[in-house]
């Protein structure tokens, strides 16, 4: 069985593609960015993923539409959403989803840092497919 460490970001924001990934790995969290949804569902990461901090709002795949694609290919990847939208009821339907958190930007380090353990706890040594 594969066990499924890294944490992948799929963001449009280049910044933000920067940023996560070397908070992660200031906290010893192996980590990959990805600029679209259609980037990551292409990538050979896709089965090593324990945890995914997605964009809600992307051009092409949006965040909810790759968490449907991921349900739909029975792929159970633990997902932290991120967002910058000031839709209040988009959080609570993400969570009613499965996502494990739902942060709005700017989020603090502390507060991402215990979203991505939670969904890593949460999604150890599950299949994808």
């Amino acid at each position: 069985m594969v066990t499924r460490n890294l944490v992948s970001v799929v963001d449009d924001d280049e910044y933000v593609r920067e940023a996560l990934p070397d908070l992660l790995r200031s906290f010893g969290l192996e980590s990959q960015s990805f600029a679209s949804a259609a980037a990551f569902l292409a990538s050979e990461s896709l089965d090593r993923t324990g945890c995914l901090i997605l964009d809600v709002t992307m051009p092409g795949m949006t965040g909810p539409e790759l968490q449907l694609e991921l349900a739909r290919r029975r792929c159970d990847i633990p997902i932290v959403f991120i967002t910058a939208d000031a839709d209040e009821s988009l959080g609570p339907r993400m969570l009613r989803r499965g996502a494990v958190a739902f942060l709005k930007k700017p989020f603090s380090e502390a507060a991402m840092i215990e979203a991505v353990n939670a969904a890593l706890d949460s999604g150890r040594d599950m299949l994808c497919g």
